[in-house]
């Protein structure tokens, strides 16, 4: 699964150790992965237990794991934890994202690892920064209840998260913002340093914009659901045969092409409906009328219609719906890989890449989620130990 030669690695060369587990941390080592770096993904024996969730959790570990290799180590055994900071010791980026004070008992924390390596950029991802919650356990769903996008997400009364692992996910690219950003200063300075990322910060930062209509208005928002809308069309209409699709008209012009490529030259004439703030202030009746007019058009239609006028418009879709996108069959938006672990391993799969495209090409996946301990022999092998050493260690039990 060799990338093409046209595409960018960027990180070509670059070392990066990754001591994580579930989402944000593997989220930050796969896009530096992503981008050229050799990511060496340290795990518990046997894997870690993300390999192993079912339910919402099963697509985890191969979505967030490919372009890396596995190396299993019982850090609790004193080789194991010796064999890490060894490995640690020659990375130019070590990822965490473990408890805090988790790390420290086997040395694998940035105190002691940048003794060893003072170009050492040592990322860490936590529930909060350094403060008063920062010894709290933390979840994705735990800092959106407490930072407010699942009050804003759900209706009134009836917080709800959001419907994916959203503060995870950012948590991990701000974790590789930050890696980037203190690459270049590594290369001003000579010195690395602590970058720290944290869920619940991730979470403010998405209800900024909240916090300010707030601060600018005076007046609490509203949850999305229950929020006054600054457009009148800007809504999900069902449709013929039951299906939805959301349209939206969110200027003066866009309501004209709205009226016309609908046939609604009545609700365009209607002075009721004249500006945006008119259509505001009419908001319940007219969306009555159009719901009643467009009931029995089916979503095709509609989308080709507004296509072509260059209107928004959106079919609602679920994610398996997405593997027949034709914009993202068309542009390599989906890529193979190899699934693992559990009932599906061997299986080969479509997963989605990375959101970026450089010199127009899409970083690929050059390389399967790999199995638990694929690579323990050769990467043991590149920081001194014999093949005896690591017989020895197996048999030991401390490595895989």
């Amino acid at each position: 699964m060799n990338a093409p030669v046209s595409v960018p690695q960027p990180l070509a060369g670059l070392l990066v150790v990754e001591f994580t587990h579930m989402v944000m941390g593997p989220t930050c080592g796969m896009l530096l992965a992503d981008l050229g770096a050799e990511v060496i993904k340290v795990e518990p024996l046997g894997g870690e237990n993300t390999r192993r969730l079912l339910g919402a959790g099963a697509g985890f570990f191969p979505m967030f794991n490919r372009n890396k290799k596995s190396v299993d180590i019982d850090l609790r055994a004193h080789e194991g934890a010796e064999a890490a900071r060894r490995l640690a010791a020659r990375a130019d980026v070590v990822i965490e994202n473990f408890k805090p004070g988790a790390l420290v008992k086997c040395g694998l924390d940035y105190a002691s690892l940048s003794r060893l390596n003072e170009r050492l950029i040592y990322v860490s991802h936590k529930g909060f920064l350094p403060g008063p919650y920062e010894h709290r356990t933390a979840l994705d769903e735990v800092v959106q209840m407490m930072g407010g996008l699942a009050y804003m997400t759900g209706r009134p009364g009836d917080p709800l998260r959001a419907g994916t692992s959203i503060n995870d996910i950012m948590g991990g690219l701000f974790g590789a913002l930050g890696t980037l950003a203190a690459l270049i200063q590594r290369g001003v300075t000579g010195r690395g340093m602590e970058v720290q990322s944290a869920l619940f910060e991730t979470n403010v930062l998405l209800m900024g914009q909240h916090m300010l209509q707030f601060a600018v208005t005076g007046r609490p928002p509203p949850p999305m659901p229950a929020r006054e809308s600054p457009w009148a069309i800007y809504d999900v209409f069902s449709v013929k045969d039951g299906e939805q699709i959301f349209l939206a008209a969110v200027s003066d012009a866009q309501f004209a092409a709205f009226c016309k490529v609908l046939g609604f030259a009545d609700l365009a004439a209607d002075p009721a409906y004249a500006t945006n703030n008119d259509r505001v202030r009419a908001r319940a009746p007219l969306l009555a009328v159009v719901r009643e007019r467009l009931a029995q058009r089916s979503a095709a239609e509609i989308a080709a219609l507004f296509e072509e006028a260059g209107l928004p418009f959106a079919p609602i879709r679920r994610p398996e719906d997405l593997y027949d996108d034709p914009h993202l069959r068309a542009t390599g938006g989906l890529a193979d890989i190899v699934v693992p672990d559990g009932a599906a391993a061997g299986r080969r799969v479509k997963t989605t890449l990375s959101p970026i495209a450089l010199d127009g090409a899409r970083l690929p996946v050059r390389a399967n989620p790999p199995r638990a301990g694929e690579h323990t022999d050769e990467i043991l092998g590149a920081i001194g130990y014999s093949h005896d050493d690591v017989a020895r260690l197996r048999a030991r039990g401390v490595v895989d």
